[in-house]
C-alpha cells in the first residue's frame, strides 16, 4: 500500500516542479492504511517520501540477519543427509533466496549506518535450539527429512511473525518492503512443506 502511495505521490512533485505558480496544488503525504494522510507543499515532499528508519527498523533487520543465518545452517545440511529430491530442492531454495536477502539488508544497516544495532535474539521466533540443530545434523534419510521439514516450517512462522510485527511498527519504507517479501515467500514455503510432511 506504502510504495504505491510514494508513486503518487513523487509523481505530484514532478508534476509540481514543472511550475512556477506559488500556489502549485498541495500533495497527499502517504500514511498508514485506514489513517488520514496529511497535505503538505511540494516543497515539503521530500520531507515525508522516506522517513528514517526507527529502533524497530533496525532491530529488525538485525535479528532477521540473525535469523535467515541459521536457516542457511539448517539448509546446508540436506545435500549430504536428505533422502527426499524434493526436501533438498526446497533447501536449495532457501538458501539461493536467503543468501541475497542477507545481503541486501547488511547493505541496508551500511546506509543507515545501523551495524551494530542488536535485538533480542534470544526472543526470536522459530529459532531452533542448539540441541535440535545438532539432531538435525546428526539424522539420515526420512528422518532427516521429516526432522527438516518441522523445524524450517517453525522458522519460517517465526520469520512471518517478525515481518509482520514490523510493518506495524517500523517506519521505513525499505524495511517494509522486505517485510512484504518475506510474509509472500515464507508462506508459499510454509504451504509447499506442510504439503510435503504428508506425503513423506
Amino acid at each position: 500500500m506504502r510504495s504505491g502511495v510514494l508513486v503518487i505521490v513523487a509523481a505530484f512533485a514532478l508534476l509540481a516542479g514543472c511550475t512556477s505558480e506559488p500556489d502549485a496544488a498541495p500533495v497527499i503525504a502517504p500514511d498508514t492504511p485506514g489513517g488520514s494522510a496529511p497535505t503538505v507543499a511540494p516543497s515539503d515532499v521530500s520531507s515525508v517520501i522516506a522517513p528514517p528508519p526507527n529502533d524497530a527498523d533496525r532491530q529488525y533487520v538485525a535479528m532477521m540477519i540473525v535469523h535467515h543465518e541459521q536457516a542457511l545452517a539448517m539448509t546446508r545440511f540436506a545435500p549430504d543427509r536428505a533422502q527426499n529430491e524434493t526436501v533438498k530442492g526446497l533447501a536449495e531454495r532457501i538458501r539461493f533466496s536467503q543468501e541475497p536477502e542477507i545481503g541486501a539488508m547488511k547493505q541496508w544497516q551500511r546506509t543507515f549506518n545501523a551495524i551494530g544495532t542488536h535485538g533480542d535474539h534470544g526472543s526470536m521466533p522459530g529459532m531452533a535450539t542448539q540441541d535440535q540443530l545438532n539432531a538435525l545434523g546428526a539424522a539420515r534419510g526420512k528422518d532427516f527429512d521429516r526432522m527438516f521439514l518441522e523445524l524450517m516450517i517453525k522458522h519460517h512462522e517465526g520469520a512471518i511473525k517478525m515481518a509482520t510485527d514490523v510493518r506495524a511498527s517500523g517506519t521505513n519504507v525499505q524495511v517494509e518492503e522486505m517485510a512484504d517479501d518475506v510474509v509472500a515467500t515464507q508462506d508459499d514455503e510454509i504451504n509447499r512443506m506442510r504439503k510435503l510432511l504428508t506425503e513423506l
